[in-house]
C-alpha cells in the first residue's frame, strides 16, 4: 500500500464527512509516520513500512475486538468498523499451500534437515510480512514430521 494511497483516502473521507472511516485510516496513517521516523525514513516511506504497519494496527484491533467485554456492544461494534476499513488496505498474505510450496521449492536443503528452528530461522525473513507466522509455523511442523 503506498502512503500517498492513504492519505487520499483518509482526505476523501473527510470531504465525505464519513468519521469513523477518516479516523481509522488516521491512526494507520500516524502509526506509519511514527515507525518511518523511528526508522530514519521519514521522507522515503517504503510499501513494505506502510503494509508492516498496517498488519500490526489490524492484530491490534482484533486484540481489541477479542478482549472487548460481552456487554460493550457500542465499543466492540466501534472496533470492528475500525477493523474492516484497516482490513481494505491490508496486504493479502500467503496461503498455507502457497507457503509450502516456497517452502519446498526454495529452501529444499534447509528442510531436508528437519530441525525446525534452523528451518524457522531460514524462512521467516524471507516470509516476514508476506505470509502470517501461524501459518508458517504450521507448515514447518508438518514438514518437520
Amino acid at each position: 500500500m503506498q502512503m500517498e494511497q492513504l492519505q487520499k483516502d483518509m482526505i476523501a473521507a473527510m470531504k465525505a464527512k464519513d468519521k469513523p472511516r477518516k479516523d481509522a485510516i488516521s491512526s494507520v496513517v500516524s502509526a506509519v509516520k511514527k515507525v518511518a521516523i523511528d526508522e530514519g525514513c521519514r521522507d522515503d516511506i517504503k510499501e513494505e513500512l506502510v503494509d508492516r504497519v498496517i498488519l500490526k494496527e489490524l492484530k491490534s484491533v482484533k486484540e481489541q475486538i477479542d478482549t472487548c467485554p460481552a456487554d460493550r456492544q457500542d465499543l466492540k461494534a466501534e472496533y470492528q468498523l475500525r477493523y474492516d476499513v484497516i482490513n481494505e488496505y491490508a496486504p493479502q498474505l500467503m496461503s498455507e499451500d502457497e507457503v509450502k510450496a516456497v517452502l519446498t521449492e526454495k529452501f529444499a536443503d534447509v528442510v531436508a534437515t528437519k530441525n525446525k528452528g534452523q528451518i524457522m530461522k531460514a524462512v521467516m525473513a524471507e516470509l516476514k510480512g508476506k505470509a502470517d507466522g501461524k501459518v508458517i509455523n504450521q507448515v514447518v511442523s508438518q514438514l518437520c514430521q
